[in-house]
Formats: C-alpha cells, structure tokens, sequence
C-alpha cells in the first residue's frame, strides 16, 4: 500500500477549467466521497480531503448546463498527494487558453504524490513535457492526435487506464471510475475498492490493461445489418465451434463473400472478431468468477487451456493466471 501521507486525510485535488467534462470531474468526486463514507462508517478516519480547483479560482462552466465552484491550484508549498487533471471535448482550444494550467503542470505538477491525466487532461501533461518517453493512454477519439502531436509519448489507444510510477492516464468519461477504484486500491486495498465499487452499482472493476471499445457496443453499432446479427450472434455462442464455415452459413453468405464483407464494415476478419470476443469475455471472467482456467477456456470456446494461455500472451502479454492476479478481487481460484 502506497503511503501517500504522514497525516489523514490525504489531498486529492480535481482540476478544471472552463469546458471541462463534468462527468469525469463528478465521477472522480463521487468514489473519493464514498471511500470517505465507507471508512466512516467502519469507525475510522475520512482518508480523504477532496477539493475542486481551476486556474482562475470562482464558478467554472463545464461542457453542459452545470458550474462548478473551483479554489485555486495548490503551489509549491502546499503540495496535493493526488492531482487529477479532467478533461475537455475540446481539447486544443482548451490548451491554447489554459498556459498557466500547462505552466503549472511543468513546476508544480510532478511534485505531487500522484498526477493523473483523465482523458483528454492528459494533454495538459503531454504539453508539459511530463510524458516523454512513457507509455500513455487517453481517450481512443484524440489518441491518434496526441501521437502525432507528442510523438516522445508511447500512446496506448486501448488501455483503460497505465501507471507509470507517480504518473497515470486514463480513458476517461466512465472509465475515470475504474481509474478512482484503482487509486483507492493502491491506498487502502484490494477489498475496500470493491467495497466501493459495489455501493456505486459498477457492473465490472475494470483493470487498466481492458479495451477502451468493447465488442458488444461495438456490434450493436455497426451499420451493415447483416454483419451487424452475425456478431451479435457469435457474442451469444463463444462457446461453440465457430469456424468460417459456420458463421458464413448463419449470415446466409459464402465464406468468400462474408470475409469480403466482413473485413469491410468491421475492419477485421471473422476470426479476429471471435478471438477477441473470446478473449474479452475471458477477461471479465477471470475478474468476476473464481472459475478454474480449463473451465474459462471452454465457456469461451477455446480449445483448450493451453490455447487460452497462447491468446493471452499474444494480446496482453501475460498468461491469464498472471491476468487474475493482477485484477481479481481474491485470489483463492482453483487453477
């Protein structure tokens, strides 16, 4: 467990600035307040002191009909453990008015315990300079522009969230919970982040190495609608033998012709759909059952345990018992 601070509570300071996305600034309060309460509730000190703070102090506007009272930044003296820098649907235009918020990140920023860009945010530090030579992420819509803007940056568009020692970036808008949870996990443990988690209804604690896209949104999405039933049809049987043969005669096309299509309105073949429907689905099992790997590999349709393990090193680069006990909440599976 990191100790962030000599003295409870620890500072977490969300910053704003005008056209910031409300959601992740929200977002981000909303689990640091529930860490707050669940301590509380157990008798013991609020581990954190949350505030709101923009470059110029007073009400901020955000990207919808909501303004959030913000105090200044801390400086040098008064040092946050944990920054976290929200945001904006438009970044570029909020880089050009906020020099002082990039000026601040170069100075102050890095002395923190803890600085995180939340999705677009994370261009504050890119501009900075505090990314060069490290693997991040950021929302997958500006990936390909902070690649090409910052090409010191290992830019990672499918992470939802890296670490990198004192430095983490995120994906942003939901994902920022997911993010949260991971901070409070490193503070106070394993078992109080999903303590949170469950009050806040989160469906799955997501670990920062998952899809930004997932496959089942983005099979609901896809315009062609015969391409668009196969997938949802193979999402519904991982677990069978789906060969091309097989999803060809299930969409009614040759198999000639259902790659052809396939490829054009999915952007990769049949098979690379199933594969990665079957790994994503391994991973959400890996986290949320204490199943044992052989049983995994055959609700996911995989031929076998070892055929499991050769996708996830080639796609995660870890075996998937490494996966479960990096991102499970316990880890008394049987293997």
């Amino acid at each position: 467990m990191l100790e962030l601070s000599a003295d409870l509570p620890r500072r977490v300071q969300i910053v704003i600035y005008p056209g910031f996305k409300l959601l992740e600034a929200s977002g981000a309060l909303s689990v640091f307040e529930y860490a707050n309460k669940a301590l509380v509730k157990r008798g013991a000190t609020a581990p954190y002191r949350v505030s709101v703070a923009a470059p110029v102090a007073g009400q901020v506007p955000s990207d919808v009909a909501v303004t959030l009272q913000a105090e200044g930044l801390y400086e040098s003296a008064e040092q946050p453990d944990t920054v976290l820098i929200v945001g904006a649907h438009d970044i570029a235009t909020a880089l050009l008015e906020n020099p002082r918020l990039v000026s601040w990140c170069k100075t102050v920023g890095p002395h923190a315990s803890r600085l995180v860009g939340v999705c677009s945010g994370a261009f504050f530090l890119a501009s900075a300079g505090i990314l060069d030579g490290l693997e991040a992420t950021t929302h997958w819509r500006v990936a390909e522009k902070m690649a090409r803007d910052y090409p010191a940056i290992r830019v990672n568009d499918q992470a939802i969230y890296i670490q990198q020692a004192s430095i983490w970036t995120c994906a942003g808008v939901t994902s920022v919970l997911d993010l949260c949870l991971a901070l409070i996990e490193q503070d106070m443990g394993r078992e109080t982040a999903y303590e949170i988690a469950r009050e806040l209804v989160v469906f799955l604690k997501r670990g920062g190495q998952q899809s930004q896209l997932s496959q089942l949104l983005d099979s609901q999405m896809t315009p062609h609608a015969g391409v668009r039933s196969l997938k949802l049809w193979i999402l519904q049987n991982l677990h069978a033998e789906l060969n091309l043969q097989t999803m060809a005669a299930q969409a009614n096309m040759s198999p000639r012709h259902l790659r052809r299509v396939f490829a054009r309105e999915a952007g990769c073949t049949p098979t690379e759909f199933v594969e990665g429907a079957r790994l994503e689905l391994a991973q959400r099992l890996l986290i949320d059952v204490q199943t044992p790997l052989k049983r995994i590999a055959e609700r996911c349709g995989f031929s076998s345990e070892e055929q499991l393990r050769r996708v996830f090193l080639r796609h995660q680069a870890c075996s998937p018992k490494a996966y479960r006990e990096k991102f499970a909440p316990t880890l008394n599976a049987v293997d």
